[in-house]
């Protein structure tokens, strides 16, 4: 079943080709639906792979794979299959990924781990090699598409296109950063939750652009959550084609290293805040910022504890200014907290300071706020310097209309 085009959609941004790395679309029929599900994306010699992986412990032999395959370092190809999760399906769902392995390493003269499979969709149908090996013989005689064309293609429920891009100077070389995901349900922030692609022409030896992405990835995706859901598939992988032509970055000492993990930091960053305007019956976009806190990692769970919070979603769905809900958030976050030192407020507008409403508290400046589609929560804890934002959306009956027909 379509569903509408998300209030929040963005439009999907010019995004440079990457040298080194080129995408074609097939249509192996996972579903059925008249559109293409399959992508492939084939990648230099050399290419620099880098990858975080859902914690999930029902995970899907891709993310057990790929996790392997990651630490190896280099890359060759990328195939996603859209429709089918393959999770949650035993050694024939492991025999699958196995095959489109060994035939797309066979056509590219390059070892199985050199391959990278990711697969989204419904939880526990073994993806069908018969079609898999057929999609990808279509996708290897295939015109060379778009980034907009790959981001429809990884698409499940998503209602938009999601991609963003950056560049940074690199020793005096300009690198560029074009990037692809997909989510809009099952979505929690235990690495990240959904798939994601990242494509860049700098040259990054494999353990820095590791390192680069590990640490984007937990202010960024780890930072984002639609329904509080970890998917058994979540996977969001770097790959550095080296085609730019700059002297290697090896370490954060490198020359232009500092450029290169913002505009790293930067794509991430874009691509969360995607998925959370994708949220599955999303109306309002939600920034959760909390301060004062003993760290900035204990801000980030009180955030996560606020943005989870179904009471939270709901009055912010209903554009209803009730902070008791933020209250009862924070107190059961299980981080450090004092009743008597909290303050909260919306869109700038405290509603209560030190544990108390505030006496000349107006609630007309946060009703209008409310009403809109930018939504802001401000925590201060007053306990400390730890400060973090938690990136989340409202909760409304699209939801549930959109998951109890997710088979269907």
């Amino acid at each position: 079943m379509a569903h509408d085009r998300s209030p929040l959609a963005q439009p999907f941004p010019a995004l440079p080709a990457i040298a080194g790395a080129t995408p074609r679309i097939a249509r192996a029929g996972y579903k059925d639906w008249g559109r293409c599900d399959l992508t492939f994306v084939e990648l230099a010699e050399g290419t620099a792979v880098a990858g975080v992986f859902t914690r999930n412990v029902c995970c899907s032999s891709e993310v057990e794979l790929g996790r392997q395959n990651v630490a190896q370092g280099r890359a060759r190809a990328l195939v996603v299959n859209a429709g089918n999760s393959n999770a949650f399906t035993g050694y024939r769902g492991r025999e699958a990924v196995e095959a489109i392995m060994d035939q797309v390493a066979g056509n590219l003269g390059c070892a199985r781990e050199e391959i990278f499979v990711s697969s989204t969709g419904v939880i526990g149908v073994p993806l069908p090699k018969d079609k898999a090996r057929a999609g990808i013989e279509a996708a290897l005689l295939a015109e060379v598409c778009s980034w907009e064309e790959a981001a429809n293609t990884i698409g499940t429920t998503d209602t938009f296109a999601k991609g963003a891009t950056a560049t940074a100077m690199v020793g005096g070389v300009k690198v560029t950063l074009s990037a692809i995901i997909k989510g809009s349900g099952m979505i929690a922030p235990d690495m990240a939750t959904m798939l994601g692609y990242v494509f860049t022409d700098a040259a990054v030896d494999p353990a820095f652009l590791q390192a680069c992405l590990s640490d984007a990835n937990q202010r960024t995706f780890s930072c984002i959550t639609v329904d509080s859901d970890t998917s058994t598939s979540d996977t969001v992988l770097a790959f550095a084609t080296g085609a730019a032509g700059n002297a290697p970055l090896v370490s954060a000492d490198s020359p232009g290293a500092d450029a290169f993990a913002a505009a790293l930091h930067d794509v991430c960053r874009q691509l969360a805040h995607l998925v959370v305007r994708d949220g599955e019956g999303a109306q309002k976009f939600i920034a959760v910022t909390v301060s004062g806190a003993v760290s900035d990692e204990s801000a980030r769970r009180v955030g996560l504890a606020i943005a989870n919070s179904p009471l939270v979603k709901t009055a912010i769905a209903g554009e209803d200014a009730n902070w008791g809900r933020v209250v009862m958030a924070v107190g059961k976050a299980g981080e450090p907290a004092d009743r008597d030192r909290l303050s909260i407020g919306f869109g700038g507008t405290w509603a209560a300071r030190e544990g108390q409403p505030l006496p000349y508290y107006d609630e007309t400046p946060v009703a209008a706020h409310l009403k809109g589609q930018e939504i802001s929560i401000e925590v201060d804890l007053g306990l400390g310097e730890g400060r973090a934002t938690v990136w989340t959306c409202d909760l409304t009956h699209g939801y549930i209309a959109i998951n109890a027909d997710y088979r269907s």
